[in-house]
């Protein structure tokens, strides 16, 4: 039989009491830490949390200089600064900090990471690449990366960016792999305007052993075989975009039926390019089809080609092209429809935009890198109508 120890009865009282008093002495920390900030430091957040910017510096500044040993608020009030474009502000007050504080080492490395970004922010890539290099090896090291690489990027020096975001790839386990491909590209890019076309053909394979699904690669290499009057290999080169990424196809849609013309096998392009809308819906095919069907085969069957497609999925595009085709074919109310084909073409404007998956910027015509937030590949290969975007 178990026996019930009755000292129990006195440690339980002991352990409820010593934890008591470890939670009161955790909130009089609380109180003391939050007590020891301005009463402008709240009112600042609040203008931050209802988006009144100004407001917020004028509070933070108040707060700093109630309590001007606090970094904390330096560093709070450099970055609204930043946000709302004040960057010479932030440069000033971070590079007063460094120059007439007495700052212990960690210090002054948290306040040469506030500068660096002041730096970036206004556009000072030397500097501000200067500052992060120093902070590579500290506690800032993957940011300072990652800060590098963008200088990299904006400055167009392709060869470190592809240096740094192979360290970032190694350090972090993230894959820069669709990133270094797109920087190869620009290299080769960079190589043809300088008419070495060698130099540009090793570029463009390196971005496909970077990344085997680098569609622009392929549509560079199809490029340069196709100036090169090498219109087989161009389209061999053109073909393999539908293993890679089949929306893509629209984009050498008209390159693959030049060449096919250019080898005197109009009718083959096109077929390939019926099997390949037959096989993926792309109204970019669909458009370029189109135009090589009036082309080569008359205006009754692209009249016809237009019909199916206006039933299979209804578009402006669609009905602007079967009231061409149908002008063509019918004489006597040609004048009638070519007046309704040019309202439908001002309906449609500029209604077809590619729209970036990051951060939404639209844009007329399509670009590997987001011209608004600098992301690769974040536009679609495939134009969308305005509506049809939700």
């Amino acid at each position: 039989m178990i026996q019930f120890e009755y000292w129990w009865l006195l440690v339980i009282p002991f352990f409820f009491a010593l934890g008591w008093v470890a939670a009161r002495i955790d909130i009089k920390q609380l109180m003391k830490e939050s007590t020891s900030l301005p009463a402008t430091y709240f009112k600042g957040l609040n203008y931050l949390i209802t988006n009144q910017y100004e407001k917020a510096v004028d509070a933070f500044m108040d707060a700093v200089r109630i309590n001007n040993e606090s970094l904390e608020l330096h560093f709070a009030l450099g970055s609204i600064l930043r946000r709302i474009g004040h960057i010479d502000r932030a440069i000033n007050m971070h590079l007063d900090l460094l120059e007439n504080r007495d700052l212990n080492p960690a210090q002054e490395e948290s306040v040469k990471a506030e500068l660096a970004q002041d730096y970036l922010k206004a556009g000072l890539f030397d500097r501000a690449e200067e500052l992060f290099l120093k902070l590579e090896s500290g506690k800032y090291k993957q940011y300072a990366s990652n800060a590098l690489l963008e200088i990299y990027v904006k400055e167009r020096e392709w060869q470190n960016a592809i240096k740094m975001a192979t360290k970032l790839e190694k350090e972090s386990g993230v894959s820069f792999r669709l990133q270094i491909s797109h920087y190869h590209c620009e290299i080769a890019l960079d190589g043809i305007l300088d008419k070495d076309k060698k130099s540009a053909f090793k570029s463009l394979n390196d971005a496909l052993n970077a990344h085997k699904k680098c569609v622009r690669a392929n549509i560079l290499l199809g490029d340069l075989d196709a100036e090169d009057g090498e219109h087989n290999k161009a389209i061999n080169y053109w073909k393999k975009i539908e293993f890679q990424d089949p929306e893509s196809l629209g984009l050498v849609a008209s390159k693959i039926l030049n060449s096919f013309e250019k080898l005197k096998k109009p009718e083959e392009g096109l077929s390939l390019l019926n099997l390949y809308f037959e096989n993926y819906k792309l109204r970019s095919l669909l458009n370029v089809i189109y135009e090589a069907t009036l082309k080569l085969e008359g205006s009754e069957m692209a009249e016809e080609l237009a019909r199916k497609e206006l039933i299979r999925k209804p578009s402006l595009q669609a009905l602007d092209q079967l009231f061409q085709a149908r002008a063509m074919n019918s004489k006597q109310k040609e004048q009638d429809i070519q007046l309704i084909q040019q309202t439908v073409r001002n309906a449609i404007g500029n209604r077809r935009l590619f729209t970036c998956s990051d951060c939404g910027f639209k844009a007329k015509q399509h670009h590997w890198q987001c011209p608004a937030c600098n992301a690769w590949e974040a536009l679609p290969s495939e134009p969308t109508e305005m509506n049809e975007i939700s």
